[in-house]
């Protein structure tokens, strides 16, 4: 029996990954009644679920390798279909790997793989905590208390920008719409995980991810994002652990296809707060986001063996925390990321870190980028970003980038420099 819904492989979700593969084809439309040869096209629906031609072609696959489909999704951004299969007791997963990459009909054959969010880094020695300032300007109770946001100076890079009309897909956990500290900053939400894994109250990460990037500001109520008129896509393509909600992992079936509909929403910013290994599927679909224009941010993994997806991309811009003993390479710049006051689901407040949140405020800065001048791409953004910091692997300083974007030699920024100033406390 074959289950097509992206629902039906939810249950099975927190099941062994090692019997689980992903298989694509390519997407051919069905003939118009009658052309005997025009392609219909695509419908244009996030939730196209494929031809009957190519749906036909799926079971016929299936069927001469004797493969069970848990589910099965198109990705209209690269016309694949792609199927998630459990490999027979009968046969090793690599063999029957093997077996279809050898199939003429099959495009790409992969193992199933793991990506895990990015909660906890390992860290130096720290210099004592940077005190909060130029907060004054805002009635959000707790915005003395953001010690990250101080870092940056978003405070002073508000006054050239808040990222209005810029958008940003966050691929993570579920984000909460409703905390009154991001009404009407979610203007799209997504789950991939499926309705059997339903989400938990306690799964946090997405939603301090968006509270880093786009928390109200004046609304009196809790903090301040570091582009607070932002709008956050939020496609769920990770889940809590039930003996960890900290924690979340993802798989590269979820993840495709939250980036493909992240590709699809047109987001100038995509957010990767996660890691995992390389994945050919997931690789061309960010580069299909990073020629398109889109400025992919994502957090550096604490242990350089973990580095792979997405960090390793061309085009990608990697973020780690200050003083992370992981330095990354010329493409990464670092962003606080320990103690990181945000929101939690339920209209709650509370502190975070990881390398995650530093990739959440760099990619809140570069929608004040964008807000000030559209035109920036990745190259020139990681280029204001490397150079908003004046000592080498210190933190990015939101109001300097902004300052040499807009060529506002007059207007002073926070000198990174000072004592505190650019660190965190451990």
């Amino acid at each position: 029996m074959f289950m097509t819904s992206v629902a039906a492989f939810a249950h099975s979700i927190e099941a062994q990954v090692d019997r689980r593969i992903i298989v694509a084809i390519a997407e051919k439309p069905d003939a118009i009644a009658g052309s005997g040869s025009s392609a219909r096209g695509y419908a244009g629906l996030p939730d196209y679920a494929g031809s009957q031609r190519t749906r036909a072609a799926a079971r016929r696959i299936a069927d001469a390798h004797g493969l069970v489909e848990i589910a099965a999704w198109t990705i209209e951004p690269l016309q694949l279909r792609c199927m998630l299969y459990e490999v027979p007791a009968s046969s090793s997963r690599e063999e029957m790997l093997d077996r279809l990459r050898a199939d003429r009909r099959v495009k790409l054959a992969e193992p199933l793989r793991e990506y895990t969010t990015l909660n906890a880094v390992r860290v130096d020695s720290l210099p004592a905590e940077a005190s909060a300032s130029n907060t004054s300007r805002f009635n959000d109770p707790y915005a003395a208390l953001q010690s990250g946001f101080s870092v940056i100076d978003a405070a002073r890079a508000q006054q050239w920008a808040t990222g209005k009309h810029v958008s940003v897909a966050v691929i993570d956990t579920a984000v909460d719409a409703t905390h009154p500290d991001l009404q009407g900053q979610v203007v799209e939400q997504r789950d991939f995980a499926g309705d059997a894994v339903p989400v938990q109250a306690s799964e946090r990460h997405g939603t301090e991810v968006a509270g880093v990037i786009a928390a109200l500001a004046n609304n009196r109520i809790g903090i301040v994002g570091v582009a607070p008129a932002a709008s956050i896509h939020a496609f769920r393509a990770c889940w809590s652990s039930p003996q960890d909600a900290a924690s979340a992992r993802c798989n590269s079936f979820t993840l495709a296809q939250a980036l493909a509909a992240a590709i699809q929403s047109r987001a100038q910013i995509i957010n990767l707060s996660l890691g995992g290994p390389r994945d050919p599927l997931l690789d061309e679909l960010l580069g299909r986001a990073v020629a398109a224009g889109q400025i992919v941010v994502a957090a550096l993994p604490a242990d350089p063996a973990l580095n792979g997806f997405p960090t390793t991309l061309d085009g990608v811009i990697g973020v780690r925390t200050i003083n992370q003993s992981h330095a990354g390479g010329a493409t990464v710049v670092s962003a606080p990321g320990i103690d990181i006051l945000t929101l939690e689901p339920g209209g709650s407040f509370d502190y975070a870190s990881g390398s995650s949140l530093a990739a959440a405020h760099v990619s809140g800065t570069i929608a004040l980028l964008l807000q000030a001048s559209p035109d920036v791409d990745a190259e020139r953004a990681l280029g204001l970003l490397r150079n908003s910091s004046t000592i080498p692997g210190d933190a990015i300083n939101a109001c300097m980038a902004l300052r040499l974007q807009m060529n506002q030699a007059g207007v002073s920024c926070t000198d990174t420099r000072q004592p505190g100033a650019g660190h965190e406390r451990g």
